[in-house]
C-alpha cells in the first residue's frame, strides 16, 4: 500500500502493517496456520487500520465487547456475516465455520484481549479449526505474552505484528487530514510526537487543535518560534 491519503483517510504505517499481515495470512502455504496477531499499546490506530483493511479486503469484522459470553460472541460473528442468528453454541459455530470456508473471506476479530481475559480462547480456535480460514486477532502491547497461557492458540500464529508509534512520515500524513489549511515545521510535528509518545489518536487532536488555533491567531505556518503563541499551554498529553 502506499505512503498517501485518499478519500480522507492517511496510509500510515499501521494500515500497511495491518493490511499485508492479512493479506500474508491470506496467501500462506495450504499446510501453514491461518491464524494472524495484530497487537500494540492503546491510541495507535489499531482499530481504525483493521476497519480500513475489512473494508477493503471485504473482510468479516468483530470488535468483542467486555461483557460477551461464548454464545454472544457467536451471534456478533453470525450478524456480521448476515446470517440469521439460531440454534445452539455448536450450531452457531458450524455456520460461522461454513461461511469462512465458503467465501474465504478474513475474520478480523478486534479487542480480542476481552476474550482471553474470560477464558474464551478456545472458541476461536475452534472456529479457525473448523473452517482453515484467516483469521487475524487484535490486542493490547501484552496479547502475546497472554496467549502463551493457551499454547494450541499462541503456535497456531502464523504472523505476529507490532503496530508501531506515530513517526514523522505519519505525522505529516495525518496533518493532511486534521490540519490541512496550514503549513507546520518537522521540528513542531518532532516535538508533537515526542509529547504524546507516538499516540496516533493524541498526534491526530493536536493536530485538529493546533489547525484551528493558527487560523484564530492568524497564523498560517507554525513554527518552533511562533508555537507559544499560538498554543501557550502546550500539547495535550
Amino acid at each position: 500500500m502506499s505512503n498517501s491519503v485518499n478519500n480522507g483517510i492517511a496510509n500510515i504505517r499501521n494500515i500497511a502493517k495491518c493490511y499485508e499481515t492479512v493479506m500474508r495470512t491470506s496467501e500462506r502455504n495450504p499446510n501453514l496456520s491461518g491464524l494472524a496477531c495484530f497487537y500494540g499499546h492503546s491510541g495507535l490506530g489499531k482499530s481504525f487500520a483493521a476497519n480500513f483493511v475489512a473494508n477493503k479486503t471485504g473482510a468479516f469484522y468483530v470488535q468483542v465487547k467486555s461483557t460477551y459470553s461464548k454464545k454472544a460472541f457467536m451471534q456478533a460473528v453470525l450478524r456480521e456475516m448476515c446470517i440469521p442468528v439460531s440454534g445452539t453454541l455448536n450450531d452457531m459455530m458450524e455456520t460461522a465455520a461454513s461461511e469462512l470456508a465458503k467465501t474465504s473471506k478474513p475474520l478480523i476479530i478486534d479487542e480480542f484481549d476481552h476474550l482471553v481475559n474470560s477464558g474464551k480462547v478456545e472458541i476461536v480456535r475452534d472456529l479457525y479449526e473448523a473452517s482453515q480460514g484467516t483469521i487475524l486477532v487484535i490486542g493490547e502491547e501484552l496479547l502475546p505474552k497472554k496467549l502463551e497461557k493457551w499454547e494450541r492458540f499462541h503456535g497456531r500464529i502464523l504472523n505476529w505484528c507490532a503496530a508501531l508509534p506515530t513517526d514523522l512520515s505519519d505525522c505529516r500524513l495525518l496533518q493532511q487530514i486534521y490540519a490541512p489549511e496550514i503549513a507546520i515545521d518537522d521540528a513542531v510535528l518532532q516535538t508533537l510526537i515526542a509529547a504524546v509518545r507516538g499516540s496516533t489518536r493524541r498526534v491526530s487532536s493536536n493536530l485538529e487543535n493546533l489547525g484551528e488555533l493558527a487560523l484564530e491567531v492568524g497564523k498560517r505556518q507554525v513554527t518552533m518560534s511562533n508555537l507559544k503563541e499560538i498554543l501557550p499551554h502546550g500539547f495535550v498529553t
